[in-house]
């Protein structure tokens, strides 16, 4: 593994390269950028997918969205859409600096969020070969529908930028409960939120960089974003869409559907990894190698020499 960083618009964007088996820096690899959920970090889910690829011959980076993490940008814990687009794209920018990368084999995976990111840049990034997605999430249709008043939410973001510009503390409220016993205090009982809390807060993939804070007034471009909108005119590459089997709150096996039937690509493929939920295809080996071995073959057909 590598450790690298690249620029997007003057924020330093930190990320690391995860090489394959025997890796030969004489070499030109398929190499594939990992864009990862909201609020998560490289070490977590990125690194997970990112080191099973690269056991299968690809060189594959997973990075710190701009404002989160280890990079930079101000002010922190920012979830802008246009930045994490840009970040992708810049990825790619960087991918195509290195020797033992062909340009012309990189391909792109998003996880979660982080599906519906990768998919809103594929549509404007030619460069990018292949997309795939695992529990794909359009965050702006998800918050849209989830907030039981986001109308409100966009009036709450509108007091908030204005109490900022007369010098108040900006607000940062936690993606998800800090702990179990906070979300059980509150009364959640939603089996998937609880899983989330499970893996984020307090599973070995918990981690110092991930600080589980959203700036308030991210709510704004999230609820203004849409990833699929322009789907069925601009997604163009070969597409590999994966779900759970097991349906829920977030939505994701609705969502994979919903992008597999938009996209106008001539090569498509749906993946339903049967029992699985959403968040048992962040970590558990069980669902995520069925998912890894789908998608290693789906890269390794279309990012061929």
């Amino acid at each position: 593994m590598k450790r690298v960083s690249f620029k997007n618009r003057g924020i330093e964007v930190v990320g690391n390269i995860h090489l394959p088996p025997d890796f030969d820096e004489g070499r030109a690899y398929s190499a594939i950028v990992l864009s990862t959920p909201g609020s998560s970090v490289k070490e977590q889910i990125g690194a997970i997918y990112a080191e099973k690829l690269s056991g299968q011959g690809f060189v594959a980076l997973a990075f710190d969205p701009s404002f989160q993490g280890e990079s930079g940008g101000e002010p922190r814990d920012l979830e802008d859409p246009a930045a994490r687009v840009e970040d992708i794209r810049c990825a790619v920018d960087h991918l195509t600096t290195l020797a033992y990368v062909d340009e012309d084999r990189i391909g792109l995976l998003g996880i979660c969020a982080g599906g519906g990111y990768a998919i809103k840049a594929a549509q404007i990034e030619p460069r990018v070969k292949a997309v795939g997605t695992v529990v794909a999430n359009d965050i702006g249709e998800a918050m849209r529908r989830l907030l039981p008043d986001y109308r409100q939410t966009l009036r709450d973001v509108a007091a908030e930028r204005t109490a900022q510009a007369r010098g108040a503390p900006p607000r940062r409220d936690p993606w998800i409960p800090d702990s179990l016993a906070q979300a059980k205090a509150a009364g959640i009982t939603d089996a998937e939120l609880l899983e989330a809390v499970t893996f984020y807060r307090e599973s070995q993939y918990r981690h110092p960089n991930s600080t589980n804070r959203l700036l308030f007034v991210s709510y704004g471009g999230l609820l203004g974003f849409d990833a699929f909108s322009l789907v069925p005119d601009l997604l163009t590459q070969p597409l590999q869409v994966v779900v759970g089997g097991r349906r829920g709150p977030t939505g994701q096996y609705e969502t994979g559907r919903r992008l597999f039937d938009l996209s106008p690509s001539k090569v498509k493929h749906f993946l339903e990894v049967e029992g699985a939920g959403h968040y048992d295809l962040y970590y558990k080996p069980e669902y995520v190698d069925p998912a890894v071995a789908r998608l290693a073959n789906f890269y390794s057909e279309h990012l061929a020499s």
